[in-house]
């Protein structure tokens, strides 16, 4: 079992961008990964998606299009009015469509190589690790679970059965929020003192399944609270040791189930802090860097486009790429070469057991040591 460190080392953060940096010019020349998912060493791997909600619909199925090292291959659906929408309209094959009783079948379908899970965050480990049984490797969206120790079963599922497990964080593969990774690794300003993020959006739909904590496993934390835990942790380089969370809620009606508001402080090794905050009923997307010897700043900071910011006096150019068709591509690249994806299950579990202590923090106050 590949348990997490409490901490990780500036050097292996340093190891992990640059790894990143280099990931796509370098998944050409590296030898193949010997798994039991089938991997065509030419041409586009074939995904499936795994719930066709309202990011798999608007974002990933547009995203796809767009990529160069993969394709959509499948779908899986429980809705038989969706299976007709989206075979017209991607060009799939018939027998490369499931639903969820007949999904374990999709273990001897060569045209699927990877299974990207859209599903509600409760469903994630069973069908992560049903795609795992089958033999596929498997790209899952964030939050990768409902807790740390739920996430280290997707991971040991992935290395038992030899096949890669990668998170679904797009803003590893957006240029400006890489510079900000590469200010953190290299520390052109010095030390990172202070780092502040911000994300929120005044949620609709009360009956939606976010509002579940059964499905969701939280509010506002588990759903846009992770991009502020991401931001802390690759704009310091490093990983926190201890938390202090606050909670704030104006309607217990509409969020008798979630969290509406939180906001928490992170320590880190170093000595550096964060303060974050992410709601469900306030808009925000910044992240601000304080350096020994600067500032930078993103905003805004998580949006699927037009991110800018400045890092010191230098202004960000809006770079116009498709963060999620880089993503898909980055992991179909890692797949083929036998790299290591920038975002594996491992990044998934640091912010889950970020998350986890919050709760903790949350549920009996007081500064809280992650575990």
């Amino acid at each position: 079992m590949n348990h997490l460190n409490r901490t990780s080392s500036r050097r292996n953060f340093v190891t992990r961008v640059s790894a990143g940096i280099g990931a796509f010019s370098l998944a050409s020349v590296l030898p193949s990964l010997s798994a039991t998912a089938s991997v065509r060493k030419s041409g586009k791997l074939g995904i499936a998606f795994i719930g066709l909600g309202n990011y798999a619909t608007k974002q990933l199925a547009p995203a796809i299009e767009q990529a160069k090292d993969c394709y959509l291959a499948g779908i899986v659906t429980g809705t038989k009015e969706k299976e007709a929408v989206w075979k017209e309209k991607y060009g799939i094959k018939k027998e490369n469509i499931y639903n969820y009783e007949n999904f374990d079948s999709i273990a001897s379908n060569k045209d699927i190589d990877i299974v990207y899970v859209v599903l509600p965050n409760s469903m994630h480990a069973e069908y992560t690790i049903r795609a795992a049984k089958a033999g596929k490797h498997v790209i899952c969206e964030k939050p990768m679970a409902l807790t740390a120790k739920e996430g280290q079963t997707m991971i040991d599922a992935c290395e038992k059965r030899n096949v890669m497990l990668s998170i679904g964080y797009r803003l590893h593969f957006d240029p400006n929020t890489r510079e900000i990774m590469k200010v953190a690794a290299e520390k052109p300003y010095g030390n990172v003192q202070y780092v502040q993020s911000e994300v929120g959006f005044t949620i609709g739909d009360p009956t939606q399944w976010r509002l579940k904590k059964t499905m969701a496993g939280g509010g506002a934390m588990m759903d846009v609270g992770i991009y502020c835990i991401q931001a802390a942790r690759y704009a310091t380089g490093e990983e926190p040791v201890a938390v202090r969370a606050q909670e704030f809620k104006t309607d217990n009606v509409k969020f008798k189930d979630v969290d509406e508001t939180v906001s928490w402080q992170l320590e880190f090794p170093s000595g550096a802090y964060s303060n974050s905050t992410t709601s469900y009923n306030a808009r925000a997307n910044r992240l601000y860097v304080s350096y020994k010897k600067g500032a930078a700043q993103l905003e805004p900071a998580t949006k699927y486009t037009g991110i800018k910011g400045t890092i010191q006096k230098r202004v960000l150019d809006v770079q116009p790429i498709n963060q999620q068709a880089r993503q898909m591509d980055g992991f179909a690249q890692s797949v083929k070469s036998g790299t290591p994806s920038i975002v594996p299950g491992e990044e998934g579990m640091r912010d889950m057991r970020v998350i986890d202590a919050i709760y903790r923090s949350l549920a009996n106050g007081g500064r809280r040591e992650l575990v």
